[in-house]
């Protein structure tokens, strides 16, 4: 059974996330999780708190968070009716961070499915500051949702890897059974002026490839040292639907996300990006 916890701030392109992710796992037995942390709510309503004590204004928050929630949960099960699937709510009085960390280890969720951005919508950036915390610091894959993104079923995948990593077999098998009901297409893409594979790289590569078996894998070299450009340029004249990056350290994630600013990168992904193999960071 497929566990999925989709945070929420009740904008748009948070509903939009939940609605490609009951989409994308329409074919297997799933426990969606819709969370909504509302520290940060209570605090920025600067009119409620000058008419009602702290406590009262959080009461009061948390109410319209559970209605909220429960509207939200009623509309996808009517609009999408499946019975494979099960939905839960949670209304949180804790930061969305600590919060999402706190229920992917209760209950041992297998992906997170979030918008890249929320109710701020910063046209700026790729990604949000929300999703770019939970991207960095909860130890579970993320699948982040670009704005307005319409579904559509994930035929062709972009892996760029450098093999130089230890793969999760559960993450990888997560990445397998994503593709597989949508005989997909997963290049594993290396960017590299050389074409010389190590032993340890050679090794992680028959692991994904073991991994991946059920799928149609092509592995790709792609002769480059500009690795930002080399991977949009693939996704654009390749039709990729869904790109797919390992986050650890000395990976391609940690170049692209994580050291420059995201406005600066020329990398404004408008397909769904799927985050493994998340790692705590000092």
């Amino acid at each position: 059974m497929r566990k999925i916890l989709i945070p929420t701030d009740f904008s748009e392109n948070a509903q939009n996330a939940l609605e490609y992710a009951v989409n994308l796992f329409k074919y297997e037995v799933s426990e969606f999780y819709i969370m909504h942390a509302y520290d940060e709510d209570v605090f920025s309503d600067q009119v409620l708190l000058a008419i009602e004590k702290e406590e009262d204004a959080t009461l009061t928050v948390h109410k319209k968070a559970e209605d909220q929630l429960q509207e939200i949960k009623n509309t996808i099960i009517s609009t999408s009716p499946n019975p494979r699937h099960t939905f839960y709510t949670i209304s949180a009085n804790n930061l969305l961070l600590n919060e999402t960390d706190n229920i992917v280890d209760q209950q041992n969720i297998d992906i997170i499915v979030m918008g890249t951005k929320g109710k701020t919508n910063n046209t700026k950036l790729t990604f949000g500051s929300n999703t770019l915390q939970v991207l960095k610091y909860v130890q579970c894959p993320v699948l982040a949702i670009p704005e307005g993104y319409t579904y559509s079923q994930p035929k062709h995948i972009l892996f760029p890897t450098n093999f130089m990593i230890p793969y999760k077999r559960r993450e990888l098998k997560l990445l397998c059974e994503i593709a597989y009901p949508y005989r997909a297409t997963i290049d594993v893409l290396y960017i590299s002026k050389s074409n010389m594979l190590s032993r340890r790289q050679k090794e992680n590569k028959d692991f994904i490839k073991d991994e991946l078996c059920k799928n149609t894998i092509n592995f790709i070299i792609e002769n480059n040292k500009h690795l930002i450009n080399s991977i949009f340029k693939y996704i654009k004249e390749n039709a990729i639907d869904m790109l797919v990056m390992v986050n650890t350290e000395h990976s391609y994630i940690e170049n692209i996300v994580f050291q420059s600013p995201l406005d600066e990168l020329s990398l404004n992904l408008d397909i769904p990006f799927l985050s493994l193999q998340n790692i705590k960071r000092s």
